[in-house]
């Protein structure tokens, strides 16, 4: 499998492309800012041709170049619906200081051409690649998480957890659509249950693992010792 990941624009979003190997089809992760020339850089360094993107949520630092690299492709773009008016309308998820700081500036969004909504356990086919729909909500009302196998000896699989989860600590439920319980009901009913050699890509930071996130990250030991 091949995994390349970067972080990009002025939040530091990760954004992953993510394939069988080179010269085949791909996945683009959370395309935020200033993305779109390091998914073409990674692109063409690897001979791969984008055939969906995938979006763990709404807000404007995952998925500012949706539109413009699934058209550049001509890919299909996956969000969940309960985030999709974000696609055309990103401020509703921002805070007020975002969003005045945005508005400085002459910024028009559009849906993709081909938009297609995720579903709680939904399996997607793409790209020769399996991933696992979980919807996990908290952060935004509709933050996913994907899920792909990795077969390998200590690694079961790769989540791609956008905002949910990070190495030592979870995303804010501060902005519009966060709603604190229900992010902790999402890390109780959805991460716990993980193994521990589950590798964690998250939205923003360094990779880590369920197992080290299980003993370490605060959040998820105060939800241990409920």
């Amino acid at each position: 499998m091949l995994i390349a990941g970067f972080p990009a624009g002025p939040w530091g979003t990760n954004c992953y492309v993510v394939a069988t190997g080179p010269g085949s089809e791909c996945v683009v992760i959370d395309p935020g800012k200033d993305a779109s020339a390091g998914v073409a850089d990674v692109v063409r360094e690897h001979r791969l041709k984008p055939v969906s993107v995938l979006v763990t949520h709404g807000h404007v630092d995952h998925m500012w170049c949706v539109a413009p690299v699934a058209g550049t492709y001509d890919a299909t773009a996956w969000i969940h619906p309960s985030d999709r008016h974000l696609l055309t309308d990103p401020t509703a998820g921002l805070s007020a200081e975002t969003t005045q700081m945005l508005l400085g500036g002459d910024y028009r969004w559009a849906e993709p051409d081909d938009v297609r909504e995720l579903g709680d356990g939904q399996a997607l086919e793409l790209a020769g690649l399996r991933f696992v729909v979980d919807h996990t909500p908290g952060h935004t009302e509709g933050s996913v998480t994907f899920r792909t196998p990795y077969l390998r000896d200590d690694v079961s699989e790769l989540m791609f957890s956008g905002d949910l989860l990070f190495a030592g600590s979870i995303g804010r439920t501060d902005l519009p659509g966060g709603d604190h319980p229900t992010m902790l009901r999402s890390l109780t009913t959805k991460v716990l249950p993980l193994a521990d050699d589950v590798v964690v890509l998250p939205g923003h930071g360094e990779q880590t693992s369920i197992g080290r996130e299980r003993a370490t990250n605060p959040f998820l030991l105060d939800l241990i010792g409920t």
